[in-house]
């Protein structure tokens, strides 16, 4: 027989036990925050057409869509050999693609179905997402997503009340080291009106200005002259985007120096209001900074931007995301404003890993019913049922082995209480229970053992 060799593609990763209940306790931390601010779950296909999703990225993100390639006679050998990358050349033999983000596809929802939501639509959604990246600390081309949305109103308090879910995300899953970073496309869009920069060459410039964190400032500069800015231009452009200090302070003197640009008297008076809602709703000031090179890099946003990032470890940005008016628009013809962000689950885990910020994990089964011998069989699984429906986990050895054995298994799993049915028990309608973290063992009517679990585990009656 022959032996296929077990592997994965790049950039994909299993997820063991273990693993997975970290990544529950991140995920169902956040859906408890989110569900506490009143929004509501949502899931989208993980194919989309095509044309939904192009144009939406940016030249860079445009690269990495993965593309799904239409059957057809000699498809096949047309593409023998062909790598994931190369085969974007063939576009006529593309209609369709896999999920890029969450953002485009909850656009194409709120259009198809703007009768059945109730404005403003607040909604929360964990989902696959792929990039035909080049797999690499903290990115992979298979992730999880997770984003929390607004649509339907231009309010900053939207912008402010996702400032503060990802506060308060962060700082519940145990972060204390963390900055939220924001700054305004109109901001930059002001500024750029200032430096001279042609608008037709605005979004190549901003692409440079993303590079900041790479290449530092003197990289920006030349990298900006090669896309054509003019020096004189990028001096004016960088003197304004290097304001440093407190955000009243960046603001104060925007609007004073600036301020006769409507583009960017209108971002930083956004902003402006964005942290006063923050100061109201008790998000520390230290906490939000304003980072006049902060870009993103996707083109849809239209208004404020804010992005989380730690200082240990050097892995990028935790949270990111803005307000986005026009994008829903490409989809049904007329404006709705919109503004969310995005965490990215897969660095929040490398990142609490990385710090030994998981609590002990601990098995979701409470207790393990172990196998006595076939005459207590019966018993044994009426118990377990019995255990089930009053509120604990049980699981049943499925194999009748030395009792040694079976308490090792527990031990493995991480299983804190072993019960144990015999003949003795049988008899007598009573159950021995042994706690495998004290060691205690003692024999007790079925009731008393339930609820001395409940009591040890800290379970609600």
């Amino acid at each position: 027989m022959s032996v296929i060799k077990p592997s994965l593609p790049k950039g994909t990763r299993d997820f063991l036990p273990e693993q997975m209940l970290r990544r529950q306790f991140v995920m169902g931390t956040m859906q408890d925050i989110f569900e506490k601010y009143g929004y509501q779950p949502l899931e989208t296909p993980s194919i989309e057409k095509l044309e939904v999703l192009s144009g939406k990225y940016g030249d860079e993100g445009e690269k990495l869509i993965f593309k799904v390639l239409r059957r057809g006679t000699g498809l096949e050998d047309l593409l023998q050999g062909e790598s994931e990358f190369t085969v974007r050349k063939y576009g006529d033999l593309v209609e369709e693609a896999l999920r890029y983000d969450l953002t485009v596809p909850l656009s194409r929802v709120v259009a198809m179905y703007q009768n059945d939501l109730v404005l403003p639509f607040k909604r929360y959604q964990i989902q696959p997402v792929w990039r035909a990246d080049r797999p690499q600390r903290g990115r992979y081309r298979e992730f999880y997503q997770c984003d929390v949305d607004t649509v339907g109103t231009d309010s900053m308090l939207a912008d402010a009340e996702t400032i503060a879910i990802v506060h308060e995300v962060l700082s519940t899953l145990g972060f204390e080291h963390f900055t939220i970073r924001l700054n305004n496309r109109k901001i930059l869009d002001g500024i750029m009106e200032y430096a001279g920069i042609r608008r037709e060459i605005t979004p190549s410039a901003l692409i440079s200005i993303d590079k900041i964190d790479k290449i530092g400032v003197d990289g920006v500069r030349k990298d900006m002259q090669a896309r054509g800015v003019a020096a004189g231009e990028v001096a004016k452009l960088l003197n304004a985007l290097e304001i440093a200090g407190d955000a009243h302070t960046v603001l104060a003197h925007l609007l004073d120096f600036y301020g006769e640009n409507a583009s960017l008297r209108e971002g930083a008076e956004e902003l402006q209001e964005i942290f006063t809602h923050l100061v109201a709703m008790g998000v520390p000031q230290e906490r939000c900074k304003v980072d006049l090179f902060l870009v993103r890099g996707l083109g849809y946003y239209t208004g404020a931007m804010h992005e989380s990032v730690v200082e240990e470890p050097k892995i990028g940005s935790l949270t990111g995301g803005g307000r986005y008016d026009r994008l829903i628009g490409m989809f049904l013809g007329r404006e709705i404003p919109a503004t969310g962000t995005s965490f990215g689950i897969e660095r929040i885990i490398d990142v609490m890993t990385q710090l030994n910020m998981f609590p002990p994990q601990k098995s979701k089964t409470h207790v393990l019913i172990a196998s006595f011998d076939k005459t207590t069989q019966a018993s044994t699984l009426k118990m377990a049922q019995d255990f089930r429906r009053a509120g604990l986990n049980a699981e049943v050895y499925l194999n009748t082995v030395k009792l040694k054995k079976q308490f090792t298994y527990a031990d493995r799993k991480q299983i804190p209480f072993v019960a144990i049915i015999g003949p003795d028990e049988q008899a007598n309608n009573t159950v021995t229970l042994k706690d495998l973290g004290s060691g205690q063992q003692e024999t007790l009517q079925w009731n008393a053992a339930v609820a001395q679990i409940k009591n040890i585990l800290d379970i609600e009656k």
